[in-house]
């Protein structure tokens, strides 16, 4: 259901207690200076490698960074509406929710951080005895509502002729997903790693983003910041992009040096870590500019009409009340100068 003015201003309520505790706690740097609050989820991407090195720590000796973890990007889009972060590794479709009403948040989004491929997939219970998306009619599903899995989830009902009201939907975080999925209280989710890899353990997988993205139904995740934080701080957002840039090369370059920070952030092996790193594609900020996706500020890409397209799949799926203009979502998009 859409959300009403009343659980907006819950979501306000809540959205400092989010941002002090997060799933992960907070890791905070500096003494003085300007504050940079920063929500991340734990997944293996390029940013764990910024913030275990502590490179922006170092690049802003004179600035308060505090890193603030999160389960998913709908939990991050109430941290913004109230005003507790300024950056933030959101997906596609909650930064598309994002930009529509009830929620309209004004943010930017600064640059691709990878597309999303089978790191994200629906699995089921093998004693389930489900062979096919079909099977799941009058069975139980979860996924963590208003994120790229939720979106994904749809999308692969719509592909398959499903009609979500025959599902069971659940709306869970990711560890409550595994927790569900081990009490058996689930027949199966749509989630992404590391717990996806513990439920394929024992799981089958029946479709994920990458097949998906090739349908026509792609999922991205993002960097998004305050527009305010970005006019302001524009210094510091230079910084944050020269960072991660260099991370996203290192992933192709120096794949197990990433694999190690991130396999120290999320507590999992190296060579899980280099596997789940391997399950995305990665572009740097030259290769974003091209018209598939940010384009240039003479020539737009096409990313402000994937974000619109996301937006009007959820609209008819009655997750958002109404659908922006293109121009909305085109005034949303900041190219990367990387």
């Amino acid at each position: 259901m859409s959300v009403t003015r009343r659980s907006i201003l819950s979501l306000f309520a809540a959205a400092p207690v989010l941002a002090a505790c997060g799933v992960g706690g907070s890791a905070e740097s500096g003494s003085g200076g300007r504050q940079v609050r920063i929500a991340y989820q734990n997944f293996a991407d390029s940013t764990l490698l910024v913030k275990d090195q502590g490179v922006l720590e170092k690049a802003l000796p004179d600035h308060r960074i505090s890193w603030t973890s999160f389960d998913s990007g709908a939990s991050i889009n109430t941290a913004f509406l109230g005003g507790a972060v300024d950056l933030a590794v959101i997906g596609s479709s909650p930064t598309a929710a994002g930009l529509c009403p009830p929620l309209n948040i004004p943010y930017q989004v600064v640059e691709l951080l990878n597309v999303i491929g089978d790191s994200e997939a629906l699995v089921v219970r093998k004693e389930s005895g489900i062979t096919d998306i079909k099977g799941l009619a009058g069975r139980k599903v979860a996924a963590p509502f208003s994120s790229t899995a939720h979106y994904s989830l749809l999308a692969a009902f719509q592909q398959a002729g499903v009609d979500p009201a025959s599902v069971t939907l659940v709306d869970l975080e990711p560890q409550n997903i595994q927790a569900a999925w081990q009490r058996g209280d689930i027949d199966g989710a749509y989630v992404w790693t590391p717990v996806l890899s513990v439920l394929q353990q024992t799981g089958v997988t029946l479709t994920d983003s990458a097949k998906l993205a090739a349908a026509g139904k792609p999922t991205l995740t993002f960097t998004v910041a305050r527009k305010e934080f970005v006019e302001q701080n524009g210094d510091v957002l230079d910084k944050w992009l020269a960072a991660t840039d260099d991370a996203i090369k290192k992933i192709k370059t120096e794949p197990r040096v990433v694999a190690e920070a991130v396999a120290r952030q999320i507590g999992a092996g190296v060579d899980d870590a280099l596997s789940q790193l391997k399950q995305n594609i990665y572009l740097d900020h030259a290769e974003q500019r091209t018209p598939e996706y940010f384009g240039t500020a003479d020539a737009p890409g096409e990313l402000a009409d994937q974000l619109r397209a996301a937006a009007e799949f959820l609209h008819g799926q009655k997750k958002v009340d109404a659908v922006p203009d293109l121009a909305v979502f085109r005034a949303a998009l900041r190219v990367p100068r990387g």
